[in-house]
């Protein structure tokens, strides 16, 4: 695949997406559910291919990518039905009506359309979930857009190979030729993030590559909305009631949390609060120790996990716990283990500079509390938005301050769980205000479409000239929220009566 997709090759693709979009938005829902169950089919049929690919050049266990891979195909099956169903177009029709307490009112009809072509920024470590197959396409094909995906360098070749076998479906479905299309390179990617015809992005990486990404959007001429998935440190909250009721199952879930794919995870808990005197560390130590060495996705992302690594562990006043190890080699490749230190709260305070930052990798610290810290107050302390927090409690303890907390500040509130893992089902939020997110929504889960859909409403438009979903005689049978004329007439309902 080439490192770089010339610029003449560039307007090709965004034109052919913008042609691909007009063709797209005339397709009913039934056929572009068929093409999504046709394109899961398709990555299903070459997993074994596809996931050598990815082991290869990403380092992760075959296990975790077959898994990856799966949730890959369920997702794109889960958008089906979410198109065939309907309810995410949110059609409203009122009726004209003489007789409205406002004075006389026409015919307005409303529906959810499709934004046009949507550029979507593969991520490194979900090399199918969050890349060309990911989430956010399968969302804005969903949503009747097509996509043009800017291919990670973590995994050029897979990437290639996943758009071939993706568009290919797509395309024998009866989706029109550019609905997927794939290019590469970092100035492919901000030139294509600045074409006119590109009408919204998508985005999981760094704060800093986000922000740079999100700034270009909203200086274009006519602004794009920008979703993305950026920074998060996910704090966890352990009462001394959940910590005497479970104190060993605490210490496994947090080690396996934390070593998994190599900390690799924009969910992995970078920061877990707990009453002073906890006696975990020689649990937590133990566990820490069965962990096998993995490999991290790439050299860049070896050298920032062994620079944070060092300014924490060289932070006044932490302890380590379990140092882990860490080994590169002579391209710099590194394998690492869990590392996980402890600092008192009164020290978190003193070295917020080095300590607050995420540590892309298999760190995490303990912040050991006095009796009676209030939790709440400590969140909104320290931390801005999050994917998640989550909530260690026992039956009996009072964590409503927090709980309502932990809801102001992240999109997803667990409780009695770790934060990685993230299920793919209609109820998931996977995004939470700033740094977390830039325009909130969610990344995963069928609510996801919402970020690539417009309303428009059609004002006393006659009825040959009305979108499907809008057409009294409802070709698409989707659902219709229909207020006939009289029926709203006197202001008034629930609340009045």
């Amino acid at each position: 695949m080439t490192k770089q997709t010339p610029a003449d090759r560039l307007e090709a693709i965004a034109s052919a997406a913008d042609e691909a979009a007009r063709a797209l938005a005339r397709i009913d829902p039934a056929t572009r559910a068929a093409a999504l169950v046709a394109a899961s089919d398709a990555i299903t049929a070459e997993a074994d291919d596809l996931v050598a690919l990815a082991m290869s050049e990403t380092g992760l266990a075959e296990a975790r990518l077959r898994g990856e891979l799966k949730r890959t195909a369920v997702q794109l099956r889960l958008f089906a039905d979410t198109v065939v169903d309907g309810a995410y177009l949110d059609a409203r029709i009122d009726r004209a009506d003489p007789d409205f307490a406002l004075g006389p009112r026409p015919d307005v009809r409303r529906v959810n359309e499709p934004v046009g072509p949507v550029l979507n920024f593969a991520a490194s470590n979900f090399p199918f979930a969050f890349s060309v197959a990911g989430g956010d396409t399968a969302a804005a094909l969903a949503a009747g857009n097509p996509v043009i995906v800017k291919a990670h360098p973590g995994h050029p070749l897979l990437s290639e190979r996943t758009a071939e076998v993706v568009a290919a479906a797509l395309e024998g479905a009866g989706l029109p030729s550019g609905t997927l299309q794939l290019i590469a390179g970092q100035d492919a990617g901000t030139a294509m993030l600045r074409h006119p015809l590109v009408k919204a992005a998508s985005f999981t990486g760094s704060v800093r590559g986000g922000r740079v990404l999100a700034d270009i959007a909203a200086a274009r001429p006519d602004p794009i909305p920008f979703y993305g998935e950026l920074g998060s440190v996910n704090p966890v909250f352990v009462t001394a009631g959940a910590l005497a009721a479970r104190a060993g199952e605490i210490a496994a879930g947090l080690v396996a949390s934390v070593g998994g794919s190599a900390g690799q995870l924009c969910t992995k808990p970078g920061f877990v609060f707990l009453p002073a005197g906890h006696g975990l560390d020689d649990a937590i130590a133990a566990a820490s120790a069965e962990v096998e060495e993995h490999r991290m996705l790439n050299p860049r992302i070896a050298e920032g996990y062994v620079r944070r690594r060092e300014e924490i562990l060289g932070t006044a006043g932490v302890r380590v716990v379990h140092a882990g190890s860490v080994r590169t080699d002579e391209g710099g490749q590194g394998w690492v283990t869990p590392t996980i230190v402890a600092v008192a709260v009164a020290d978190l305070r003193v070295g917020l500079g080095t300590l607050l930052d995420e540590c892309f990798g298999p760190l995490t610290v303990l912040v050991e509390v006095p009796d009676g810290t209030d939790f709440a107050e400590l969140l909104g302390e320290f931390f801005e938005g999050n994917l998640t927090v989550t909530v260690h409690r026992a039956d009996g303890d009072d964590v409503a301050g927090l709980v309502r907390a932990a809801a102001r500040h992240a999109g997803r509130v667990l409780f009695d769980g770790w934060p990685t893992g993230v299920a793919v089902t209609p109820a998931m939020q996977h995004g939470g205000p700033w740094p977390a997110t830039t325009s909130g929504g969610t990344s995963v889960g069928t609510a996801a479409i919402a970020r690539f859909v417009q309303g428009v409403a059609y004002q006393n438009a006659p009825a040959e000239l009305l979108p499907p979903p809008l057409r009294d005689d409802n070709p698409w049978g989707v659902p219709q929220r229909i207020a006939p004329a009289g029926e709203s007439s006197e202001w008034g309902g629930r609340a009045a009566a």
